[in-house]
C-alpha cells in the first residue's frame, strides 16, 4: 500500500512539473525590431519569408516567422528589399538551431 501511495504522489507531481513546463512554452512575447524578407533583404533561400531581426544585449537574433511566407498581407512592405521597423507579437519556439515566432500581430512603426 505505501508502494502505491508513493507511486501515485511521484506521478500527481511529474504531471503538475509536464503542464508547467508546457504552459511556459505556449508564453506569447512581444518583439521590437526590424521586418524584413529573408529571400529579398538577406539573401537566404529562393523563398521569400519573413524575418524581424532584434537587439538582445549586444548581439542581434534573427527570428523566423512560421508563417505562409509571401502570401501574408505584412510581407509586401518589406518584399524586394528594404526593413520597416515593426513590433511583432506572437509564440516563440526554437528549431533546427533557429528562432521562430508565430505572429498573431504585426504592426509596422508609423512615419
Amino acid at each position: 500500500m505505501k508502494r502505491f501511495f508513493a507511486t501515485c504522489l511521484a506521478l500527481g507531481i511529474a504531471l503538475t512539473v509536464a503542464q508547467y513546463l508546457r504552459a511556459e512554452e505556449k508564453k506569447e512575447v512581444t518583439l521590437k525590431g526590424e521586418v524584413m524578407c529573408a529571400s529579398c533583404e538577406l539573401k537566404e533561400g529562393k523563398k521569400c519569408q519573413t524575418v524581424v531581426r532584434v537587439k538582445e544585449g549586444d548581439k542581434e537574433v534573427t527570428y523566423y516567422f512560421k508563417d505562409r511566407g509571401a502570401k501574408e498581407s505584412y510581407h509586401n512592405s518589406v518584399c524586394g528589399g528594404g526593413r520597416q521597423d515593426a513590433t511583432v507579437t506572437g509564440l516563440v519556439a526554437q528549431a533546427d538551431g533557429k528562432m521562430w515566432i508565430t505572429p498573431t500581430k504585426v504592426e509596422y512603426a508609423k512615419k
